[in-house]
């Protein structure tokens, strides 16, 4: 579904769609089925594994882009759940926290995919060789936001996942947290790889140089600027620390 769609379809889908559901379940379990905690502790422990294994074990063998993003947006729901299985006001905050970094991060990498995507038709990962040769810009924010899904520091995803991981431990799940950090090493070399063809290796007949017209430009800034200043300003952690004790 993901590959047939448009981009700005498989955005939506992969972004703003988990994002609502996530908020929602947060509001449901926390509330609503909080006397039962225990036993959706249990089922959330199991599924946050399988989320983090199968996304990350589908992303390695994807070449298009687009089902790349998907199934490391799969794998990144796994994170997510650790949060949650914090049963905390950190855990809420984390969660809420990533999720704001994670829509900066997705949005960022699919608007740079759509224009390639859209003017030379170009979506497999062994396209984007040379890409930064004839789009340097473009080049680097993918690679900024690439960085911030894969938890790269100084980047907005790294203080994401450590606040997700820092409510998990604090519920006393250090198997889940070991499981997650080994997770974190897969997902690397899959992100990586894309980076690798950005900039180091070489293609004969590159991406052509993409125009970038205004909004779509103001919008990847403001993606950009999401990913740095969430992560290098602690305001943003507080804030919603703050909104939601």
């Amino acid at each position: 579904m993901y590959e047939g769609s448009p981009v700005a379809v498989t955005s939506y889908l992969s972004v703003i769609s988990k994002g609502a559901i996530l908020f929602a379940l947060v509001s449901i379990l926390y509330k609503v089925f909080q006397p039962l905690g225990d036993s959706w502790y249990n089922m959330l422990f199991i599924l946050s594994i399988a989320t983090m294994v199968i996304g990350n074990l589908f992303a390695l063998r994807q070449q298009n882009m687009k089902r790349f993003l998907a199934f490391s947006s799969i794998a990144q729901v796994g994170f997510i759940l650790i949060g949650i299985t914090g049963q905390s006001v950190q855990g809420t905050t984390s969660v809420v926290y990533f999720i704001l970094v994670y829509i900066f991060s997705n949005l960022g990498a699919f608007g740079v995919i759509s224009l390639v995507s859209v003017i030379s038709g170009r979506e497999n990962i062994d396209e984007y060789k040379s890409f930064y040769k004839t789009n340097p810009v473009l080049s680097w924010v993918l690679a900024i936001s690439l960085f911030s899904l894969a938890g790269i520091p100084p980047t907005a995803g790294f203080f994401g996942k450590f606040f997700l991981l820092l409510a998990g431990a604090g519920k006393g799940n250090y198997l889940l947290i070991t499981i997650a950090a080994l997770n974190m090493v897969i997902s690397l070399y899959y992100y990586l790889k894309v980076i690798k063809a950005i900039f180091i290796d070489n293609n004969e007949t590159p991406v052509e140089k993409i125009r970038i017209d205004f909004l779509p430009k103001i919008a990847m800034t403001i993606c950009i600027a999401g990913i740095i200043i969430t992560g290098l300003v602690s305001g943003a952690y507080n804030y919603i620390y703050s909104l939601v004790k």
